[in-house]
């Protein structure tokens, strides 16, 4: 591993722990929405995390680094540095959007991915709020990329690191100025297209599914005409957010 990815290993955890803990200051201090979700699913979504800090430990930085050193040497040697890191960031950022909608779309990856959407309120701990199982198939998914385009190991770390950044930012709920908002949501997600897509309503969860930018929804006809609302109901149409050990289980149940 090289000594850039080496850093983003060590220091990763420790950026992403810090840049969380300041969204959840923030938006308690300036709340978009003047309502809490309680701490029970604070709590809830926390122990979420704490199994997927433990699978990527095990499990998906070490695959991603095989996938890494494993890859199809076809890269062009002098495609690196800071452009070579641009280009690997927009295009691991595409395909993700449409890993995204194939969560949406595909029965089988819907069950994990519901578990996500079931949070009935939207902070930044929403962010970290994924089932296992979805874990581990999307650092599949990204070890796949990996080896079929040659990515260093270093470039996806970053990107990994940028998601985790990303999705605490467009997850919170932190009260922007309108006119900051509008001017970061013609590049980035920003908190008011990413609450659409955690309505409640079947359309809007079908839709803006970008990470880092906002870009990709546009051409693909995604992007939803919906308006964020502080009344705008959060989750899933005509399911109820559950318990830990439920939500642990439930994409394993049937029905």
């Amino acid at each position: 591993m090289d000594g850039a990815a080496q850093i983003l290993v060590e220091h990763k955890a420790v950026a992403a722990g810090a840049w969380l803990a300041l969204l959840l200051a923030g938006e308690r201090l300036l709340p978009a929405v003047e309502r809490l979700g309680g701490w029970r699913r604070v709590f809830r979504n926390a122990g979420l995390w704490a199994l997927n800090v433990g699978l990527s430990l095990a499990v998906v930085v070490p695959l991603s680094r095989w996938a890494s050193e494993t890859a199809l040497d076809w890269r062009p040697e002098g495609f690196g540095g800071w452009a070579g890191l641009a280009a690997d960031i927009v295009l691991l950022d595409f395909l993700i959007y449409w890993w995204h909608r194939a969560n949406h779309v595909v029965p089988a990856l819907w069950r994990f991915h519901e578990v996500h959407h079931l949070d009935e309120f939207l902070d930044a701990t929403t962010a970290v709020r994924f089932h296992f199982g979805e874990v581990l198939l999307s650092a599949l998914f990204r070890a796949a990329v990996v080896l079929a385009l040659d990515i260093p190991i270093s470039s996806v770390l970053a990107f990994e690191a940028l998601v985790l950044a990303a999705a605490a930012f467009h997850h919170s709920n932190l009260r922007l100025p309108p006119g900051l908002e509008r001017a970061l949501s013609a590049v980035v997600v920003t908190p008011s297209i990413h609450w659409v897509h955690h309505h409640a309503v079947q359309a809007d969860t079908d839709s803006n599914y970008g990470t880092i930018f906002s870009v990709w929804d546009r051409p693909f006809r995604s992007r939803s005409a919906t308006r964020r609302a502080p009344d705008m109901p959060i989750g899933v149409q005509s399911r109820r957010d559950e318990p830990f050990l439920r939500l642990v289980a439930r994409p394993f149940r049937r029905g």
